[in-house]
């Protein structure tokens, strides 16, 4: 029986196109695992609940940075596009609030448009400290942000902290 079951999935998501899927709703790990792998789990059914519950809600808070991100406006039922995170995502363009000389890995930049991003790689040292520079956040590659503060200089690796 759960071999036919998995077999529907596979069916189900070769007929699906790509943009479709990642419209998909959060699955419950129970529908996930096999009874086996529940039972090596060893969860009760409240712990799974509870699991599931947190994992839904992490899926629809990332889908609404997502969103943000991009631009769009997102509905509380519309989730599981997190999972595909730089699917749609533009590069954002803002201005620094305060002055910068430089990064390095840790330095947290809050920008006028309200987002905050920290920096996760790269160091660079200003010759002279920037007043308020315009800066573009752009997305890369499996949901990597990159903060870049002028065209000629690297860019640093950041994640949304807010």
């Amino acid at each position: 029986m759960l071999a036919k079951r998995m077999m529907g999935w596979v069916l189900a998501l070769l007929s699906v196109p790509f943009v479709a899927m990642a419209e998909r709703p959060y699955i419950d790990i129970e529908q996930r695992l096999t009874a086996e792998q529940l039972r090596e789990v060893g969860l009760s059914s409240q712990q799974l609940e509870l699991l599931n519950r947190m994992l839904r809600e992490a899926s629809a808070k990332r889908a609404k940075i997502v969103a943000s991100q991009s631009g769009e406006s997102q509905d509380d039922d519309d989730r599981g596009r997190a999972s595909f995170a730089s699917f749609n995502d533009k590069p954002i363009s803002s201005r620094l609030k305060g002055s910068v000389s430089g990064w390095e890995p840790g330095t947290e930049f809050e920008l006028e448009n309200g987002q905050r991003w920290k920096v996760l790689k790269g160091s660079m040292k200003l010759r002279e400290p920037m007043q308020a520079p315009e800066i573009l956040v752009v997305p890369g590659i499996a949901g990597r942000w990159f903060l870049q503060v002028d065209e000629d200089l690297p860019k640093a690796r950041v994640y949304r902290t807010d």
